[in-house]
């Protein structure tokens, strides 16, 4: 049986770029089926109309817009953290997302946002990995094996 110095030592060869793949794709997988569940081909459903200004009515934010940005952003910033473009900034936008979720449409989820912001925390200090667009174009520097 190896020892546990062993053990840590074989599991530290764990590269990281398939570790900051997959803190990009899941939470990212998260809030591009939530953006489906909002529209209907090109269109904002009508109960995403509905949910924005009954259930998830947000302060300083009409709900209309509300329901356009979020829409918006549940597609647009999923595809760019796969993706690895722009990354940081992607993942800063989703975790903001997770936090506005958090503070004023469901309070009482704080352990299914953490989990959303715990990858989405990494990929915002540490950065989208060697397997990104971002690290092709030189546009992340930071980027580990």
């Amino acid at each position: 049986m190896p020892s546990l110095a062993k053990l840590n030592h074989w599991l530290a060869q764990i590269p990281d770029a398939p570790v900051a793949l997959m803190l990009r794709v899941f939470p990212a997988l998260v809030f591009w089926q939530s953006g489906q569940t909002k529209v209907d081909g090109f269109s904002i459903k009508d109960s995403t109309w509905f949910l924005f200004e009954n259930e998830y009515a947000l302060p300083l934010i009409p709900p209309e817009l509300a329901a356009v940005l979020a829409t918006v952003a549940e597609h647009l910033l999923p595809a760019l953290l796969i993706l690895g473009l722009l990354t940081r900034l992607s993942a800063l936008g989703l975790l903001a997302m997770t936090a506005v979720i958090q503070t004023f449409v469901y309070p009482d989820a704080w352990s299914t946002h953490g989990l959303w912001a715990a990858p989405l925390l990494a990929v915002v200090a540490r950065g989208p990995g060697l397997w990104s667009l971002d690290h092709r174009l030189g546009l992340d520097h930071g980027a580990r094996g």
